[in-house]
């Protein structure tokens, strides 16, 4: 009994010193919490060395709420860069050079701030999701945009949207690094500036959604 007793301890002590897998081998996400209640169900943190599914949650209903959230983000900058062009598909399939900009960014993060850049990435989402947005509702002829709440997953997905959208427009025409550009503006969200691009956006929405009570 008290070697089985041993035995359990030594498992526990395990258990909370390994951090399990490291994403990209570098960073631990196992203490990182989602902070706004509204979206505990929506981020997903999983522990996994390379952040790539394969589409395999692709044609789920709501699974896409099952896939980490740095995974998320790297299919959201894979659209093409120029700005007010609709996506050609210039950027399909090429997935890998994307997680290496991510990669160099989070370095980036890391040693301009010193934080977690996961961390960074997850506070940024949550600054930049918006809680109402307006529908266009026809009654009799007549066209009406009402206030409506937002999903906990098509939040995450307007908030990606936003950052992505930030970087690729200071990008464009710029000698600058994308990677230097990606970790500026995840810096900028993740702190709630209200200079940030992403931020502005979600404050503008809530802003015409309010009026629109």
């Amino acid at each position: 009994m008290i070697i089985m007793a041993e035995a359990t301890e030594v498992q526990t002590k395990t258990e909370e010193t390994d951090p399990g897998p490291l994403l990209f081998r570098r960073w631990n996400v196992s203490g990182i919490e989602v902070q706004d209640p509204g979206l505990k169900t929506a981020i997903s943190i999983k522990k996994q060395i390379l952040p790539y599914t394969y589409g395999r949650s692709a044609l789920k209903r709501f699974n896409k709420a099952d896939v980490n959230i740095v995974e998320r983000f790297i299919n959201k900058t894979m659209h093409f860069g120029k700005k007010y062009a609709k996506n050609t598909g210039r950027m399909a399939g090429k997935k890998t050079r994307v997680i290496n900009t991510v990669k160099t960014a989070f370095e980036i993060i890391y040693y301009k701030s010193g934080k977690n850049p996961v961390e960074v990435l997850v506070r940024a989402v949550e600054f930049s999701a918006p809680n109402e947005d307006t529908t266009r509702i026809v009654y009799g002829g007549t066209v009406y945009h009402v206030s409506v709440d937002v999903a906990p997953i098509r939040r995450v997905d307007l908030a990606l949207k936003f950052i992505s959208d930030a970087i690729k427009e200071s990008t464009f025409s710029n000698p600058k690094p994308i990677e230097e550009h990606m970790a500026e503006q995840l810096m900028l969200a993740a702190s709630n500036d209200p200079a940030a691009p992403s931020v502005k956006k979600k404050n503008e929405l809530e802003r015409i959604a309010q009026a629109s009570r």
